[in-house]
């Protein structure tokens, strides 16, 4: 008995601390999003992880493969937060949004927990629902 109460307690201690975690990582995709809304192309690179900043160089470039590769994302809406999941430094978000021409789009983002807070680190098209009849 003193074992399941000492998990059950660990686990209640540690509910809270998971959910700001979720909040913390929902709240710098989501600030992305509205930066890119927004045409702030330089509030929206403040969001990538070092390895992304790294391999684009500059907030111009950066903007330019968003807007060229995931038009989804420099023209979003209605984003919605699925599943999040990984090891804690490491997690993968899934995301629900939809274009300008109101299509839907799931995305996976991997964010990356840094001494900076969580920054995202990468973003996955994901192949679409299969939606029943």
């Amino acid at each position: 008995m003193r074992i399941l109460a000492a998990v059950l307690a660990m686990m209640v201690w540690l509910l809270p601390v998971q959910a700001q975690e979720n909040q913390a990582i929902e709240d710098v995709i989501g600030q992305q999003l509205q930066a890119f809304n927004d045409r702030d192309v330089a509030a929206a690179w403040e969001f990538a992880s070092p390895m992304i900043q790294g391999m684009f160089g500059n907030p111009g470039r950066f903007g330019q493969m968003v807007e060229q590769g995931y038009p989804m994302v420099w023209d979003n809406r209605d984003a919605q937060f699925m599943e999040l999941e990984g090891d804690g430094r490491l997690m993968l978000q899934r995301v629900f949004i939809r274009d300008a021409e109101g299509n839907g789009w799931v995305l996976s983002y991997t964010m990356l927990q840094t001494d900076a807070g969580w920054k995202i680190n990468g973003v996955q098209v994901l192949p679409a629902p299969e939606l029943a009849a």
